[in-house]
């Protein structure tokens, strides 16, 4: 028996006949490299047939690295291509921080000679591929005693910090986008005020991203170490040098290896539940928290932990509402170059 979707997206050409048996390419462009896949749609589902990865850097225009797709893998009638962009995407153009080039859908298509091409923010994209996900892809960390459909708010940090949400208009859950990472950092404690003078120094304006990405972990790590004068074991400096530095720290902590690399989690999972709290409360999200991302993956075990939902519920009178908000795990690392196939594939005939 097939599981059921704890999500019920709006797509207002799932049903379309037009929409069914084509071929579409969706891409997931990061800063390092860029992934594609082919897609064909079939029973209202996407179905994956082609991978590739590519180096972002080598390519002139992302035109070009679509093009190279479509030589390498000698692909021919591609009815629709869906981009999934880390930064806002407005009228159809996006200007990525991240990215060597600016991004135009209309360029793309005369470039790329592809009629239909659709594209949309990063974690909006990781909204929609909730359409095909279940209880195999989805962890609940916390069931809701008194559940109340609502709207859902998406958390993904990662290289950045993503957010995202999704409306609920009775029916159905409509993603949205939002560039709620880039708000201002607030510090609660003492020790927080520091840590905020400490990255105020090298930013200047300190947004949650610089907390809760991979450069933020690192941020509370060099904080701990150099302000707060914790220790730095060999170990761990061999791994900062060789790039490895985020996955070092929370092995570290799993393995209970080194006291800095505990402090540095027990650290990150505080703001994660602080976050969380702020965009639920913000979104008045009763359907529930959806987090995912590179980091929550590997922290599975830190988030199923009591300590984070008792930070996740702290709040001076919303207490009661936040304990009944389901939060989710969504355990797929792919889950932007999926959601935005789906939303090409079924937003629109």
């Amino acid at each position: 028996m097939e599981a059921e979707n704890k999500f019920k997206l709006f797509l207002p050409a799932l049903e379309a006949e037009s929409n069914n048996n084509i071929t579409l390419i969706s891409a997931d462009i990061r800063r390092e490299y860029t992934q594609f896949a082919l897609f064909v749609t079939k029973n209202r589902k996407i179905i994956p047939k082609i991978e590739s990865t590519y180096s972002t850097t080598d390519f002139p225009s992302f035109s070009e690295m679509v093009k190279q797709f479509i030589e390498d893998n000698s692909l021919t009638n591609i009815a629709k291509l869906a981009i999934g962009v880390p930064g806002p995407v407005i009228s159809g153009r996006s200007e990525p921080q991240r990215l060597p080039w600016k991004l135009d859908a209309n360029e793309i298509r005369r470039e790329t000679q592809i009629d239909k091409v659709y594209m949309i923010n990063d974690l909006e994209a990781t909204a929609y591929a909730l359409e095909n996900f279940d209880d195999n892809t989805v962890l609940t960390l916390h069931e809701s005693d008194d559940f109340s459909p609502g709207n859902v708010a998406v958390l993904a940090p990662g290289a950045g910090l993503g957010e995202a949400g999704l409306f609920w208009d009775g029916i159905c859950l409509r993603p949205f986008a939002t560039e709620g990472g880039h708000c201002e950092f607030s510090p609660r404690t003492a020790d927080e005020v520091e840590f905020y003078h400490f990255l105020q120094k090298i930013y200047g304006i300190v947004s949650w991203e610089s907390v809760l990405s991979n450069e933020g972990l690192f941020n509370i790590y060099r904080f701990l170490r150099d302000v707060k004068h914790q220790r730095q074991p060999e170990w761990l400096t061999q791994e900062i040098e060789a790039g490895n530095f985020s996955k070092a720290i929370i092995n570290g902590a799993l393995e209970g290896k080194d006291r800095i690399c505990t402090m540095v989690i027990d650290t990150f999972m505080i703001f994660l539940a602080r976050e969380a709290n702020s965009l639920v409360l913000k979104m008045k999200a009763t359907g529930g928290l959806v987090i995912t991302g590179d980091l929550p993956i590997m922290l599975q075990k830190f988030l199923n932990k009591e300590k984070f939902y008792k930070n996740f519920i702290i709040s001076d009178k919303m207490e009661a509402v936040l304990k009944d908000i389901p939060i989710y795990l969504v355990k797929d690392t792919n889950t932007i170059i999926k959601g935005a196939a789906v939303f090409a594939a079924f937003s629109e005939e």
